[in-house]
């Protein structure tokens, strides 16, 4: 289970970005995010296993491209699951936690929000060849490039790109309210757990009608197609890390993997054993 870090781990990793991030004039108020004076910077960071990074908002958006491991990003309103070689969209001011189920390599652009049209909400993206090609080569700029030059075309064609990347089902809304908000954190904790809906209408202490009513009203969908989500969510972390398609299938609740595969081929197009971190823009374009 994820544990938070002590302060003085806090602390030396923001000394380790700074110092990572020496081409940049500081930090934010927070003392994690370099600012840079340019619309687009790009760096890249690690973080180790079951790392907590807390709440937190930046006055940029901000873009993490996962390049081995996997990442769990919670709002206020939503959880999401980043696996390797995808993309996790984040507008400006938004609060977010983040936490890493494996150590993690990524890239991050900070991008200024009134540079260019930007999605509005946050959401996993399937990441082009060419957009990563750009990501990485915008975390070798100087933190003073030439926006009329070779760099300036080149963030621009990132914003581009960004606008027409597929987003990828790998979120669920939360509920407010927190008798639902104790079944979705019973689920997210354990996707396994088959409790039918009258057990977990007995569970938020609520009637069947006013569970299913509510839960809908909050999430924006069912509760079997919210709790298959988050198997979902969780079968992409699993079999990212390296896991068998049996184990997984098992693990997040299924019966037998031919089910779980079934489930699977109707979210991505392709089959769990086909996945392995491998890019998907493929087969989703």
């Amino acid at each position: 289970m994820a544990r938070l870090l002590t302060v003085g781990h806090l602390q030396a990793h923001c000394h380790a970005m700074v110092q990572m991030s020496s081409k940049v004039y500081g930090v934010d108020r927070q003392g994690y995010v370099p600012i840079a004076s340019m619309p687009v910077h790009a760096y890249e960071d690690r973080f180790p296993v079951k790392y907590v990074y807390p709440k937190h908002a930046h006055n940029r958006s901000q873009l993490s491209f996962s390049l081995n491991g996997v990442m769990s990003v919670l709002t206020d309103k939503a959880s999401f699951i980043l696996p390797p070689n995808r993309a996790m969209w984040i507008p400006a001011n938004v609060e977010h936690q983040v936490s890493s189920r494996s150590g993690l390599h990524f890239h991050i652009v900070y991008i200024d929000p009134d540079f260019g049209p930007q999605p509005e909400e946050c959401c996993v993206l399937n990441i082009s060849p060419l957009t990563r090609g750009l990501i990485h080569e915008i975390t070798t700029f100087d933190s003073e490039y030439d926006m009329d030059g070779r760099e300036g075309r080149i963030v621009r064609l990132l914003l581009d790109e960004i606008t027409r990347m597929p987003s990828l089902p790998l979120n669920v809304m939360l509920p407010i309210d927190p008798r639902l908000r104790r079944v979705c954190d019973a689920l997210y904790a354990n996707p396994s757990d088959n409790r039918d809906i009258e057990e977990w209408s007995k569970f938020a202490a609520m009637s069947r009608r006013s569970f299913t009513r509510l839960f809908k009203e909050e999430t924006g969908m069912g509760f079997a197609v919210w709790r298959r989500q988050i198997r979902l969510m969780d079968a992409v972390a699993r079999l990212s890390s390296g896991e068998s398609v049996t184990s997984v299938a098992l693990s997040v609740g299924y019966d037998s993997p031919s089910a779980f595969t079934s489930m699977f081929r109707r979210a991505f197009g392709m089959p769990p054993r086909d996945f392995r971190g491998e890019n998907l823009y493929e087969a989703d374009a």
